[in-house]
């Protein structure tokens, strides 16, 4: 009997959390058990996640997308959703608050392009995750794993959620497990850490909350069919309902849509900027990733600041494209060549591995959005083609780092010299992954940043020209690494305790189908860029409908202001 797809996607959310309760419940003194249980839901969960991918490409129509009345394309119609309404299949009936007339917070959850491949991303990850902390985690067992498949819980909510409240509630619930990871199994520095993340990421998100609020309020208020006005918190309803408003371009409110949106605008930059992060937001993140134990780092790295990157596709780009268009790509533009540059730099002059690994995220993650801000197809498809390729390039790059970290105590640049002769295996992985990092032909880096650079191209050369250096400095501090800890003369740290040997088969478990994906992606991304092509092209249109009105209206703005400059002079 073939599993349903819808009950699949519940499930996705369901195995972790209920994993995680188990994990808790069976107390510390069986570590060994609950290791193989978080193991197992993983495992499950990766299951889960490639059989609903299938699914959605099988649901998935790839015809022209449908227009409605003011030409705006239908937005974001998700597939496989649970509860689904026999009258809209892309519609949920479960609710979760019932306000009645009024409307509903919904548990309403399912895959689009955009989202769908993030999910599988974020399934294989946790297994990697579990695998490497197996010998590293010997205290408190069973809180660690517990706090872990809550964050793989809430990542996986925050990217499934078509509902804004339950979008808002995944997306805080990702700070409490991470918070106790990094504060209780960190290294010395551990407690300062998780406060400094815990207070940056949550001052940012009440602050996008708010934001999301004002668009449910004033669409309340403001409802394109004023005859039956709803509370609603859908998403595409949401984003149907304020592009409809911006396509009517009525004068009376086209100065408060104008005000509107950009206070949105700001609203949720504050919390999805420091979550990216952008610079100079970002100061959080390198102590982070550093006190961090090593599963932490990866789903960090890896899927926690993709919440970034996809809060502003999802949300910021859909709800304030007006704002979007004429602050958010000087400003954001920029803010990403800073952190290409700037974030290369500073992991150029680390002596700390993980602490270079950590920097490099700031400079890879620039490319995301500088791809993002280009506003057509290709520089968005390139931004989440990118999303991707990070979450498994620095994620690897984040578990061999902590595998060496494991063998000698020290992630010191200056202790190590010509492991190669001594760890081949990780070498290898190391030399690998590194390739991929740095965009290699034939490996996943290399599509994606191609296409952002394409995509920014056409809208600001300047911009895809600098960011270009990041490429060239990205391969200068990952080289010296390489050069410097693996090739060379022998230098072995001081170590005591039994002989260091190479990757065992549970860390070849780890790291061999992440360098799978690499390779894959590199030579095929097509099933990717296809599912998610759809999606992508309704954000464009969106955007691209709006140059021309904008331009319109301030070119009549200024020529009705033309008479009274003209008249000021003589009075």
């Amino acid at each position: 009997m073939n599993l349903d797809y819808r009950l699949a996607l519940v499930l996705l959310l369901a195995v972790p959390a209920a994993a995680a309760i188990v994990c808790a419940l069976l107390g510390r003194t069986r570590g060994h058990l609950i290791r193989w249980v978080a193991l197992a839901a993983t495992l499950v969960n990766v299951f889960l996640a490639l059989y609903v991918a299938l699914g959605f490409l099988g649901e998935r129509n790839y015809s022209p997308v449908a227009r409605t009345p003011f030409g705006m394309a239908v937005t974001f119609q998700p597939e496989l959703v649970p509860g689904a309404d026999p009258a809209d299949i892309h519609r949920t009936t479960w609710k979760l608050i019932d306000f009645g007339r009024l409307g509903a917070i919904q548990f309403y959850i399912g895959l689009d392009g955009i989202n769908v491949w993030l999910i599988v991303l974020t399934a294989v990850l946790l297994v990697p995750s579990v695998l490497i902390s197996w010998n590293s985690i010997t205290e408190r067992v069973n809180e660690y794993y517990a706090w872990l498949l809550t964050l793989g819980a809430g990542m996986l909510g925050v990217f499934l959620a078509f509902d804004i409240i339950l979008f808002y509630i995944f997306f805080e619930l990702t700070l409490v497990p991470l918070f106790f990871l990094i504060g209780i199994w960190g290294g010395p520095e551990r407690r300062y850490a998780a406060r400094k993340f815990f207070i940056y990421t949550l001052a940012g998100s009440l602050l996008t909350f708010l934001g999301l609020l004002a668009v449910v309020v004033v669409c309340y208020h403001k409802p394109v069919d004023i005859t039956a006005p709803e509370l609603t918190f859908s998403i595409p309803d949401l984003v149907r309902a304020v592009n409809t408003h911006l396509m009517m371009n009525l004068p009376a409110d086209r100065a408060f849509w104008s005000t509107f949106q950009f206070w949105v605008f700001l609203a949720l930059f504050a919390g999805f900027a420091i979550k990216v992060p952008l610079v100079p937001v970002h100061t959080w993140l390198p102590l982070a990733h550093v006190e961090a134990p090593t599963a932490g780092s990866v789903l960090l790295a890896g899927v926690l600041l993709k919440l970034g990157t996809y809060g502003f596709l999802r949300l910021c780009l859909p709800l304030a494209p007006d704002a979007s268009l004429q602050i958010g790509l000087p400003l954001i533009g920029v803010l990403s060549v800073i952190g290409i540059i700037y974030g290369a730099f500073c992991a150029l002059a680390q002596s700390d591995i993980k602490k270079l690994v950590a920097y490099s995220s700031i400079s890879h993650l620039g490319f995301c959005m500088l791809g993002m801000f280009a506003f057509n197809l290709a520089g968005l498809t390139g931004g989440l083609l990118q999303m991707i390729n990070h979450g498994l390039s620095t994620g690897a790059l984040f578990l061999l780092v902590g595998m060496l970290y494991d063998r000698y105590h020290t992630r010191q640049m200056a202790d190590f010299g010509g492991m190669g002769a001594k760890l081949g295996a990780l070498t290898f992985c190391m030399v690998f992954i590194c390739l991929a990092s740095v965009g290699l032909p034939g490996l996943n880096g290399f599509v994606g940043e191609a296409l952002v650079f394409f995509g920014m191209f056409e809208v600001r050369p300047l911009y895809a020209v600098l960011g270009a250096a990041g490429i060239v400095l990205g391969a200068w501090y990952l080289l010296s690494m390489l050069k410097g800890v693996f090739f060379g003369p022998l230098k072995e740290p001081e170590q005591e305790g039994h002989p260091i040997k190479d990757l065992d088969s549970r860390e070849v478990a780890a790291i061999a189908p992440i360098m799978a994906l690499c390779l894959f992606l590199g030579v095929y991304p097509q099933p990717v860029i296809r599912s998610a092509q759809d999606d992508l092209r309704i954000v464009e249109t969106l955007l691209q409908n709006r140059k021309p009105v904008l331009a319109a209206n301030q070119t009549g703005d200024a020529l009705a202001q033309e008479p009274r400059q003209a008249k000021e002079p003589t009075q």
